[in-house]
């Protein structure tokens, strides 16, 4: 399972020796493993990098078992450094060198799939899961005391008025609030222990509104969405809904951000479009989110004497002074990796018009 810290070293690694970053979909559903070992042989033609093309096939004839979605691949063997991460999503075909790994796609995998807690939740007790990068990891649930209908008449309808709801016992009311009450207690440990960023909930309705409401408001606010689905459903149907809720809720999420940053920065207010606006404000750390449109590749600059980035040519670079600014074919994938080696988040999305015309880029800012 790819984690925050594989990334965070893919970050960090820079090396004057050219890195070899390959994406290959590996998607039984889509093609067979002769398929894409002929795809991986047309790819690696393209690398005039020996050590590092021998070292990709021989991890992909040696190690790579072809049961997975996709694979990443970083080769730099002058450094010796080799890693590898077989996904379980699929991912586009891409074969990229420079200075630092390509990290664009796995940004946006993290920002689609990454750091999912999911509950299922009854009177009883809960079930907790941790799901990220399409994979589903289950947590051991909790139970609470048995609860046993007893009828009674005469109560209200509504969970929370007095005399509790119709057909249960006050008794049975506190029996339930209590397992609840552990339920979330419990949640709470699983969702800081696995670095939760989203939650999705699923019981029913009443169930799913009384667990919401015993967790923290920082907590809360991460429930991304609810759904239908009984404690005894299987690690695919989770998975599944999972998978398919949290991509409806994010896909969501970004028409709103792209909204914002379009009218944000129209009106000059802490958000800028276009690759020559944006690459200043990373260059001056401005960036909390970077939002770019899936797949965009842009040609630009690079100081390599302070790193700075820029749309067109400048001699000499105009924050440091010192250097002529170099040529690199993705100047998109050095903007992701300066702004989250800032601790800046990375938006992909799929094609809107409304970010489309002012550039497909643009970011929020700090300040």
């Amino acid at each position: 399972m790819f984690t925050d810290n594989d990334l965070r070293e893919l970050l960090e690694f820079v090396s004057p020796d050219p890195i070899l970053s390959l994406y290959l979909n590996t998607d039984p559903a889509q093609g067979n493993a002769d398929a894409y070992r002929l795809r991986l042989r047309s790819m690696l033609k393209e690398i005039n990098l020996a050590r590092d093309v021998t070292a990709v096939e021989e991890y992909f004839s040696r190690e790579y078992g072809w049961t997975g979605k996709s694979v990443a691949v970083f080769s730099c063997a002058a450094q010796g450094f080799f890693r590898a991460y077989p996904l379980a999503v699929p991912i586009r075909n891409l074969l990229h060198v420079s200075d630092r790994p390509s990290v664009k796609h796995l940004a946006d995998l993290l920002d689609n799939y990454g750091g999912y807690g999911v509950v299922l939740i009854d009177k009883q007790g809960a079930r907790l899961f941790f799901s990220h990068m399409g994979e589903l990891r289950e947590q051991e649930g909790v139970m609470g005391e048995v609860v046993k209908h007893t009828k009674r008449g005469g109560a209200s309808s509504f969970p929370g008025r007095r005399g509790g709801v119709s057909g249960r016992t006050n008794f049975e009311d506190e029996k339930i609030e209590r397992n609840m009450k552990e339920a979330a207690d419990f949640a709470i440990r699983f969702f800081e222990g696995n670095h939760v960023r989203r939650i999705l909930i699923g019981g029913t309705e009443d169930n799913i509104h009384l667990f919401r409401s015993l967790l923290p408001k920082s907590w809360q606010s991460l429930v991304m969405g609810t759904f239908a689905m009984a404690m005894t459903a299987s690690h695919t149907e989770v998975l599944s809904k999972a998978l398919q809720l949290g991509l409806e809720v994010e896909r969501e999420r970004e028409r709103h951000l792209v909204e914002d940053l379009v009218t944000l920065a129209a009106k000059g207010s802490n958000a800028v479009v276009g690759l020559t606006d944006t690459l200043s404000a990373v260059n001056q750390g401005r960036v909390k989110n970077l939002t770019i449109v899936e797949g965009l590749i842009k040609e630009g600059y690079l100081c390599p004497s302070c790193g700075a980035l820029a749309a067109h040519l400048e001699d000499p670079c105009v924050h440091c002074g010192l250097a002529r600014l170099e040529r690199t074919l993705d100047v998109v994938d050095l903007a992701v990796h300066a702004v989250m080696r800032k601790g800046g988040d990375v938006t992909t999305t799929p094609l809107m018009p409304t970010l489309e015309q002012v550039g497909s880029i643009g970011a929020l800012l700090r300040f």
